[in-house]
Order: structure tokens, then sequence, then C-alpha cells
């Protein structure tokens, strides 16, 4: 599903024009960003949290120039789901 078919089912099921359903899912997306860029995770209860997970620093292969280089230490989004999301999605009722 893409971003303007989730708008689109949004819209239908509440009533609200598409546009204002558009924007609401543009700004909840940059709401999102920008809590990770100040290092701030997102919890929504009964949904997920985005957090960010940090990287340490590695050593690599570039195996087409038989090389080592080092990849720095960085941090990525991640999104980890909550269980009652994991439950519904999956179906099982007892994952603990």
């Amino acid at each position: 599903m893409t971003k303007a078919e989730l708008a689109k089912q949004i819209s239908n099921e509440t009533g609200v024009d598409y546009a204002s359903t558009l924007s609401v899912i543009e700004s909840f997306m940059i709401e999102v960003k920008s809590s990770l860029q100040k290092g701030e995770p997102v919890f929504l209860r009964g949904f997920g949290s985005f957090i960010l997970k940090h990287r340490a620093e590695k050593t690599a292969r570039d195996i087409s120039k038989n090389t080592t280089l080092i990849v720095p230490a960085h941090d990525i989004p991640s999104f980890k789901p909550a269980k009652e999301f994991v439950c519904s999605v999956s179906k099982l009722d007892d994952i603990e």
C-alpha cells in the first residue's frame, strides 16, 4: 500500500477529505523524522516504537579492490512493533 492509497482508504473510512488526510500523514512522517533527528524515540502504544539503533565502528572489505575500509559508528532508524501489532498481523494469541 502506498501513501496515496493509505490516505484514500483513511479518507473513505473517516469521511475526512483526501487532501486533509494526506496532509496529516505527511505531518506525522515529518514529526517522526524530526523526533528521531533529535534522538527522541516515538512510542505509539499498541502499534510500535520508532527508535534509533547505534551501530559501532567496524572494519569492512571492498572485495572488488581487495582493500579494507572502516565504517564509522552511526545511528540508524528502526521500527519495533508492539506485541499487539505482531499478534494481530501473525494471528497468534500467545506470543510472549
